[in-house]
């Protein structure tokens, strides 16, 4: 749920060592890995679909399963707080773990709350939402703004363990956080949390939800959602047409449910208006962004067009998607280790950030094989993977476009057009593979699906860097990549094609770049934040500048290959480069990036905040 500010404290102060006298009794076999799998993070479902404790579902009544029942005063809290509960949980996070940046977009939390209760706790635990934090005491109560980006840091050794419940609320539950104070904004001498003291004996009848999605979203709801999502956007060139999109979708719902309400002899006709609904948008909604980071085209989908009909809803799962959404690992029906590849390595970053000279270097430890070049042609040699047959929407590749036949194809192309560094075919399976291709920036859900084990190494460099050696690359006419890109009027169109380049048609060069950057450096950090934290690692180009030797020791040991070679002391000038290497050399171009950095600071801080982790 969106809130007017980060955090807001309730005026209740539990008894923690209560709490986790009945948690610690439930003993480690009901515990559950997160949904997605997320490292550290561990669940015990307290009030599930049907009172189902393997459940994970957000459609159904919501009932409490057994363990529940073996926690009174737990269901004391609850009653205490007065709301209408649905899935509740009691959420563990391992010592040194920690809870990857996310917003919450899935329909169910756009009008639920998710209140927190710590139960064992650090006051080095960070829970960070937007840009407060805050530390949650044991035994205190908390809501925060699930819209905004949040994120939790376990930095102690000791699990943290939390009672999370989502509720939609009630009056006496609204009651409760119109007394409460927010984070650093209120300021009353005299406020302070009433305890709430164990009650022996009782075990209070709570209330339930049982209505929670649609069989057919009424269109009342349904401009609701829409409205929101619009009225959130961030500014950009294509947001009124997509606006007038929704606005003839709500229109054309609003006559289905007039001709057939909530029955399912309409579901055919309301399932054509999604579906040419969702066709309209791709040319114009791709990129477009939500204030709080996430893409509007995706959150969409979870917010709205997912859960607007029933036809497809055999799951419905809260944790599924989420903003950024989850990235797949394994394809559908896969739990082996990948019998072809193993492990392979994926540098990913904007062009012009020095992924050569990264390639190139790795491409010298022992095992490793490569295709000896970038995999251009490789991928979009496959028809349907050539930005022409989307419409030149973009370089763009998501998890959708890994169909299991596309898979095999392109995994085989890559196999055959392997060689060791010593040009030796490898002559067995389970391949240490490294790429790097500046399109695959804009492809890792796609990579991620296609080789399940993929490790995507960000590679950072100073944006102003970058965006000087951009310039440059354009001028020098050498990295031209679509010379008659349709509708394009501009210089001819160089390195990857990123979404929305439409807008870009007549703007100057420094301009053109700096968009390319944006957009290729945001997508690559939403999809990279849903990886899990072992199939992703970071490097700075300036690292591997200054001190090469020690930056490929500690690659290569975060990657696990094998370094035979005597320790880089200066590394050689990459292939592709246009100038001289300078650190000082974008000051060359310092007056046209000073116009555009405006654009590029959010972004800009979040590489940052990224790298640094």
């Amino acid at each position: 749920m969106k809130l007017q500010v980060p955090f807001v404290q309730l005026p209740l102060q539990f008894d923690a060592a209560r709490l986790a006298s009945e948690v610690h009794a439930l003993g480690d076999q009901p515990w559950r890995p997160h949904p997605q799998k997320y490292p550290g993070n561990f669940a015990l479902p307290l009030i599930s679909a049907h009172g189902n404790p393997d459940s994970d579902s957000i459609a159904g009544p919501m009932r409490p399963t057994p363990y529940l029942e073996h926690c009174p005063y737990l269901m004391q809290v609850l009653e205490r707080l007065g709301a209408v509960w649905g899935r509740t949980r009691l959420m563990k996070l391992s010592g040194q773990a920690e809870v990857t940046p996310h917003a919450d977009i899935n329909y169910y939390w756009r009008d639920r709350v998710r209140v927190h209760v710590p139960v064992a706790t650090r006051p080095s635990v960070r829970f960070i939402c937007g840009d407060a934090e805050v530390n949650m005491a044991p035994g205190e109560c908390w809501i925060f703004d699930t819209w905004r980006e949040h994120r939790v840091i376990n930095a102690a050794d000791d699990e943290r363990i939390h009672l999370v419940a989502d509720t939609v609320g009630s009056e006496t539950f609204w009651d409760l956080v119109g007394q409460g104070r927010a984070l650093g904004r209120d300021q009353r001498p005299d406020w302070h949390a009433r305890p709430f003291d164990p009650v022996p004996g009782s075990r209070p009848e709570l209330r339930f939800e049982t209505v929670n999605v649609p069989q057919v979203m009424t269109p009342w709801e349904l401009r609701d959602h829409i409205g929101f999502l619009l009225g959130d956007l961030r500014p950009h060139p294509q947001a009124p047409v997509v606006q007038q999109l929704a606005a003839r979708f709500v229109i054309t719902w609003q006559a289905l449910w007039s001709q057939y309400g909530g029955g399912n002899e309409g579901w055919t006709a309301y399932r054509s208006a999604i579906d040419a609904f969702i066709a309209s948008l791709q040319p114009f909604a791709a990129p477009l962004q939500l204030i709080n980071g996430t893409q509007f085209m995706p959150t969409l989908r979870s917010m709205v067009l997912k859960v607007a009909l029933a036809d497809r809803q055999d799951v419905l799962t809260a944790d599924e998607p989420r903003a950024p959404q989850t990235m797949p690992g394994m394809r559908t029906g896969e739990s082996k280790p990948d019998t072809l590849f193993e492990r392979p390595i994926f540098i990913v970053s904007p062009p012009r950030s020095g992924s050569t000279l990264l390639f190139e270097t790795l491409s010298r430890a022992r095992g490793i094989c490569t295709i000896g070049h970038e995999s251009h042609a490789l991928i979009e040699g496959i028809p349907t993977l050539h930005p022409a047959q989307r419409g030149y929407e973009s370089n763009r590749l998501d998890a959708s476009a890994a169909t299991p036949e596309l898979a095999d194809a392109l995994r085989e192309r890559f196999r055959a057009a392997l060689r060791h560094r010593d040009g030796r075919v490898p002559a067995q399976n389970r391949i240490r593979m490294l790429e790097k291709t500046p399109k695959n920036a804009l492809r890792v859900p796609f990579l991620a699906r296609i080789f399940p084990e993929a490790h995507f190494v960000y590679l950072y460099r100073d944006p102003r860097q970058v965006l000087s050696s951009m310039i440059e690359a354009w001028q020098s006419g050498r990295f031209c990549t679509y010379p008659q890109l349709p509708g394009w009027q501009g210089p001819a169109w160089s390195l990857l094609l990123t979404p929305g380049w439409r807008s870009l048609a007549g703007k100057p060069l420094h301009e053109i770049v700096a968009a390319q950057w944006e957009s290729t450096t945001r997508l690559l950090l939403d999809d990279l934040q849903t990886l899990p934290p072992e199939r992703r690692c970071v490097t700075h180009y300036s690292s591997l500048l200054d001190s090469p030797a020690a930056e490929i020791e500690r690659l290569c040991h975060a990657l696990d290959l094998d370094w035979d070679q005597p320790p880089p002391t200066v590394l050689p000038v990459a292939r592709y480069a246009v100038s001289t290497p300078d650190p000082e050399k974008w000051r060359r171009h310092a007056g046209e990036i000073e116009t555009v950095w405006q654009d590029l600071v959010t972004t800009h801080e979040r590489a940052q905040r990224f790298a640094a982790r």
